[in-house]
Formats: structure tokens, sequence, C-alpha cells
């Protein structure tokens, strides 16, 4: 043993060890992509071995290496046959990251929650109605084991997203969210994704099972648990929402995606299709249910959510998003369209029959009372209303949110419970996509 005749105070030991497993998907290292004061620098990965967990070992090397703020990660890695038994027989950690195959995301779920560790899972957490019942299970098993189970929603980092939130807060500016019809929803969200892009400065390399439904999860179980879980919390801040009786669904619907054998081969680096993806290809166009949208009522008040896959973005342009939500006095808008430059952008719009003079003075009191928050906020006068000017140090981007969800999610851990509306809300969200699932698989593809 070496000792130290050293009277500094030493630092408090990280009391949370990482467990990484089976990583297929880039999201399980953009969790790493920062150092956090609670999380040792030991990392152990258990995972097949194969190129998804060579491609997650690069990712981590090359923010180990970064010039600006390296991070220090060691990854100990077990791989082969039997990875997940071994983790669950010798865990060496109190906390499990999972992104990848969300065929395999429940039961890896349940397993850790029942040996008693937290996890943080990337989103789908449930991808139909059978994960979602194995879900509940894991919700019900985390509680007995005193450990805590939360979804990676980044999102709700997003500075657009945050200030149309807390603006739709100030009735005097908003008034309240209206109740809206089918036809006139009261919010929606709606986002465009590309398969081929680029990841921390280089192209994504997916494997083949994402290009698989029945793997990945179709597109109105995937990217819309962003946009459901943005709803509920922009909509009802801090609100249980119990999906039993708060919960209405109306329709959903879903399309394919058609990629050529070039396209697929580019994005994934594969010659042929596997078998397993051979039931959705027909004349040599491998069809993914990548495309969708839901209608529901969530507390009597109804809401769209539609999501759009494409190959790849056009030169210069990049994924998209549209959210609007309609209050009884003016519309909060986000567009993120050409004339954006593809960033979101945040409008205020006024209804037509408001008063312009006091929907100004509304308008810059509740601006100001933000800005508190957010110092460096303007207002710029356009056609259809005012424009939130924001400062570009509040634009982090996609890969910083990541750390942000993570830091409070050990928060969370140190505190040792959830707010109380978290475990309800996730529930109603994946019970929602469940359904939405059923509902268009039951009705012809458009």
């Amino acid at each position: 043993m070496i000792t130290s005749c050293s009277q500094e105070k030493k630092e408090p030991e990280p009391s949370i060890r990482l467990i990484t497993l089976d990583p297929g998907h880039f999201h399980a290292a953009l969790i790493q992509k920062s150092m956090y004061s609670e999380i040792d620098s030991n990392v152990f990965v258990f995972a097949p071995a194969g190129e998804e967990l060579e491609e997650h070992l690069k990712r981590i090397e090359l923010y180990n290496m970064h010039p600006d703020n390296p991070t220090r990660w060691n990854e100990i890695v077990y791989q082969g046959a039997g990875y997940f038994e071994t983790l669950l027989e010798n865990s060496p950690g109190n906390l499990v990251i999972l992104a990848g195959n969300n065929l395999k995301k429940p039961g890896y779920i349940k397993g850790c929650i029942d040996e008693g560790m937290h996890v943080l899972a990337d989103k789908p957490m449930a991808i139909n109605s059978h994960s979602f019942e194995l879900l509940k299970e894991s919700f019900d098993a985390a509680d007995r084991n005193k450990v805590l189970l939360y979804d990676i929603m980044t999102e709700r980092s997003e500075i657009t997203t945050l200030l149309q939130r807390e603006l739709s807060m100030d009735t005097l500016l908003f008034g309240k969210l209206v109740n809206g019809t089918p036809e006139n929803p009261a919010v929606t969200k709606e986002s465009v994704h590309h398969f081929f892009k680029y990841v921390s400065g280089s192209p994504l390399k997916r494997p083949a099972w994402f290009f698989d439904v029945r793997q990945q999860g179709e597109g109105i179980a995937d990217v819309t648990t962003h946009l459901i879980d943005l709803i509920h919390w922009e909509c009802f801040p801090d609100t249980p929402i119990h999906y039993l009786k708060d919960i209405q669904m109306i329709t959903a619907r879903h399309w394919p995606t058609a990629l050529t054998p070039a396209q697929f081969r580019e994005v994934t680096g594969k010659e042929a299709y596997p078998d397993f993806l051979k039931r959705d290809v027909k004349d040599s166009l491998l069809n993914v249910y990548a495309n969708g949208e839901i209608y529901y009522k969530v507390k009597g008040v109804t809401a769209k959510v539609s999501v759009v896959w494409n190959y790849q973005a056009p030169e210069g342009t990049g994924d998209t998003h549209y959210s609007i939500m309609r209050g009884t006095k003016a519309n909060l808008v986000i567009r993120q369209g050409k004339e954006q430059q593809y960033k979101p952008a945040l409008y205020v719009e006024p209804l037509p029959d408001a008063d312009e003079t006091q929907f100004i003075s509304s308008l810059e009191r509740a601006v100001n009372n933000v800005k508190l928050r957010y110092p460096g906020l303007e207002l710029k006068k356009v056609p259809t209303g005012w424009e939130v000017l924001i400062p570009e140090s509040y634009k982090v981007g996609h890969e910083a949110h990541f750390a942000e969800v993570t830091q409070r999610f050990l928060q969370y851990i140190k505190a040792g419970k959830l707010p109380d509306w978290e475990v309800p809300n996730m529930l109603a969200k994946y019970y929602i996509i469940a359904r939405a699932v059923e509902m268009a698989n039951r009705q012809p593809a458009k």
C-alpha cells in the first residue's frame, strides 16, 4: 500500500461506476463525450464482439484524444457469448447505459433493474404493446429495489423548446392552451430526420438492424418519443399524466421510406440486405416504415405528432423541427426551414383580433421576465408577429444535450428519487406509442 504525507484534502471518490451494455447506437458514446465528477473514469462494457462494439470504442477514443477538453475514460471490455449473463452475475457498476437494439432493450432493462442497478436508457424503451407491459414491470421492480429508470430526453434541453415552454406559462401573453380538434390540434410537433448524417464530424455508420422495424421500432415508436414527451412537458409542466384516464387515442398511420441497395450499402457498409430484411424488399428497394403520424388527446387537449425519415438532407440543410402551441391570446411557433437557415427559431404570433399595443406590452414584459434566467434575449418584428432572438451561447447543439440529461439523472440518483410526475409521464408516453403502432398496422398503408 502506498501512503502519502500530504495534508491536502482529498476529493470524494466518485459514487457512480458506469456500465455500457451492448452499445449498438451512437447515443451510448455521446453520454461519454463529457466527464462527470460523480462518475468513475473506469467504464465497464459488456457486448457481443463485432462492428458495433468496435465503432463504440472508436468514438470513446476520439473523445479521449480530442484537442479541446479531452475525456479520460478507461474502457474495460467483456465481449463475446454470455455478455449479458456475465454482467448480471458479476456487476462491477451501479449505473447501466443502454442505447442499441430496441427489441433487446426491454429485457436488458428488466434484468438490470432486477439486479439493483440504475438504468439510463436511450429512447425508445418500448416499441410495441409487449415491450410496454415489460416496461411497466420494470418500473415496479425499480420502485421495489430503490433504483431509478429514466430515458434520455435530450430535446428538453433545446433552447427554443425551453423558451416555448416558459412563454406558454405566461397567461397574460399566451392566454390558455386551447383544446383544439383533430382538424386544428392545440399542439403539433413534426420532425424530419435523415438516415445518412454526420456525428462528431464523421459519417454515421448505422447497423443493418436499424432498418428493421421489428428491432428498431417504427418511426412512430422512435422519434415520436421525443415529440410526445415535449407535448406533455410543455403543456402540463410538472404534472402527472396517467395513461389510463388522461389519454384518448384518435388515429395513427404509417408509410415507408424506400432505400436503394446503394444507399443501404453507403450507410451500413453492407454489400447486401441481410435475411431479416428481405421480407421488406420489393423491386430491390428496402421499405422501412420510418414515417408516421399520431393524433390523440391528453387531458382533453388534442395533439398531433408526425415524423418523416428521408435518406439524406440536401446540401446545406439538415434535420428539421416544427412545433406550434396554440393559445387563446397568441401562438408560440418553432420553425426550422430554409428561411431559418435550418436552425430552430421561435416566434410569438398574436391572434388576428389581438390589440397590438396591449400585445406588445405583454410580450416585452414576458420576455423581460424570461431574461432573468436567459440573459441576452431580444425581439425582432416579422410579418407574422415577433421572433425571439436567442444568443448563440445557448445553442450548444444536440450532442451537448446528452451531458445535460446525464447530469440531471445523477442529481436524481443523489436525491434517491425522480420527480413525482416523471414515471407516470414515461408510462403515458410509451402507452401512446404502443397503441399507435397497433392502430397504424390495422390500417392500410398510404
